[in-house]
């Protein structure tokens, strides 16, 4: 099984690249974390078609997989809840891609066609932050599973 943050935007910026390759490189290997970045829109798109494109850019790259709509309408989840749905989705064996739009946001058909609708904060967060913080999140639910120190309340 693998996780997949797939995310609109391929070229972050060197904190953001350092941020997620920090809890990635953490996690086991029987538990890889990928980015797979996709091609943001076209500048010269309307935000609607802009959306689509990059939604239906996130959707390839997501085939087969499970899919997790990082959404701000989602539910909130704490980490022993995510740390829950891991051990969940780690006894299904299939592969769990978490959708993460681009600056307008992910497009409505990403959210249709997810299984689920995760709301990391109320407060809006910039599109490239929330890969660190979900790769953090990830490594944390996997310590929080396998009573590492690492998690502490």
């Amino acid at each position: 099984m693998e996780l997949r943050i797939v995310a609109v935007g391929e070229k972050p910026p060197g904190w953001v690249a350092d941020g997620v390759a920090e809890y990635t490189r953490r996690m086991p290997s029987q538990l890889p974390v990928r980015v797979a970045a996709v091609r943001s829109a076209a500048a010269r798109s309307s935000t609607e078609q802009g959306m689509a494109e990059e939604g239906a850019r996130l959707m390839a790259a997501s085939r087969d997989c499970r899919r997790i709509a990082l959404d701000a309408n989602g539910r909130h989840w704490d980490t022993a809840t995510l740390a829950r749905w891991l051990d969940d989705w780690m006894m299904d064996g299939r592969d769990v891609a978490f959708l993460i739009g681009g600056a307008d946001g992910l497009a409505p058909d990403c959210c249709a066609e997810s299984d689920h609708r995760w709301a990391l904060s109320a407060l809006t967060l910039p599109h490239m932050l929330v890969r660190v913080i979900l790769a953090e999140q990830l490594y944390r639910a996997w310590t929080l599973m396998n009573n590492h120190p690492y998690h502490r309340r």
